[in-house]
Formats: structure tokens, C-alpha cells, sequence
């Protein structure tokens, strides 16, 4: 989650108007505490299905308990987890992305370069998880809403210095360039 460092400690920067190159500063994916109810619902299908299978009363049967155990897995489980699975955060050293959907994907994007406030909001159980919600807010766009971030004040820190490079490396592209320096007298 860091650039590179020079000597000095801080970020290398390229030469003024040299192209640079996007690099990925982070990816990740909400906290998965959200899944912590589907592998619960797992586990009591899984147990529930082993215990009772052989032991059905007379007119239930078994194919009848594993295909109940499969729509509640399916429905309780999988559904969540690829909801969960689909749903990426990308930092660049140029953007945000969002990227959500599984069948049908949708993408938003937050350029660093624009500007943008940064606001943490933590309840009671993401501090406890060391997660959080952040939402990217430029003025002009609907603000991008970054849901149970986990180590989400890594996070806000990477969004804020990257941020701070951007328009640094703006404001200095869009200086004049300098004149060249007048010539050397000769020396004898």
C-alpha cells in the first residue's frame, strides 16, 4: 500500500510533463463479517441434512431433504457470497473504481486529480472489526460511498496522500516551462 521511496522518504516522482504510469495501490473487497451468517446457515444445513437423512418419516424422502438443503444453501449462501464476491474497491495511483455486479457489472470511477473530501464513519461493530464506511465526495459527482472497508484508516490515508501527489504533480505539469538558462561567458 506505499510507493516507492526514494532517499529522502518521499514518493518518486517522474520528470514534468513525462507520461506516468497508472500503478494499483489497492484492492479489496468489503469485510467479510458479512458472511459470517451464511456459514452459519451452512453449517446448520449441513448438520440438519447428515442428522436427518435415513431418518424421514413415511412420506417424506430423502432426494425431498437434499433438494430443500440445496434451495436454503443456495438462496442463504451462494447468493450472498457472490453478492459479496462481485463487489471490488480499486485504488490507483490515478483513481477509485468500484466495481459491483456479477452477471451485469457496474463501474464508477473517482479521478484523485478532481479533488475530493474524504468522510469516515464507523459504527460500534465495524470499530470492534477495524472496519469502516468511507465516502469520496468531489462537489459535482454523486459522492462514491466505499461500504465496510476494512482497515479502513490504511485506507483513508492512502486515499488522502494519493489525493495530495495528484495535485501536486497537476499543479506542476500545468507550470510553464522554465527558459533556458542565458549562455556561459567563455573563460580564458
Amino acid at each position: 500500500m506505499t510507493q516507492p521511496i526514494s532517499y529522502g522518504g518521499r514518493p518518486i516522482t517522474p520528470a514534468p510533463g513525462a507520461p506516468t504510469p497508472e500503478l494499483r495501490v489497492a484492492q479489496f473487497r468489503g469485510h467479510a463479517r458479512r458472511l459470517t451468517w451464511s456459514a452459519i446457515v451452512l453449517i446448520a444445513v449441513a448438520g440438519a441434512a447428515g442428522y436427518f437423512y435415513g431418518n424421514l418419516p413415511s412420506p417424506l424422502e430423502n432426494w425431498m431433504l437434499l433438494a430443500a438443503a440445496a434451495a436454503v444453501v443456495l438462496l442463504l449462501v451462494v447468493l450472498p457470497f457472490l453478492r459479496w464476491w462481485g463487489h471490488l474497491y480499486t485504488i490507483t495511483t490515478r483513481r477509485v473504481l468500484e466495481r459491483s455486479g456479477v452477471l451485469s457489472v457496474r463501474r464508477r470511477e473517482l479521478e484523485h486529480v478532481r479533488g475530493y473530501t474524504v468522510q469516515v464513519r464507523r459504527g460500534i461493530l465495524q470499530r470492534m472489526w477495524g472496519a469502516g464506511t468511507l465516502t469520496l465526495s468531489n462537489g459535482v459527482d454523486a459522492p462514491l460511498r466505499l461500504a465496510n472497508v476494512p482497515s479502513v484508516e490504511l485506507i483513508h490515508e492512502a486515499l488522502v496522500d494519493q489525493v495530495e501527489v495528484n495535485q501536486i504533480l497537476a499543479h506542476r505539469d500545468a507550470q510553464p516551462p522554465l527558459p533556458p538558462p542565458p549562455p556561459q561567458p567563455a573563460q580564458r
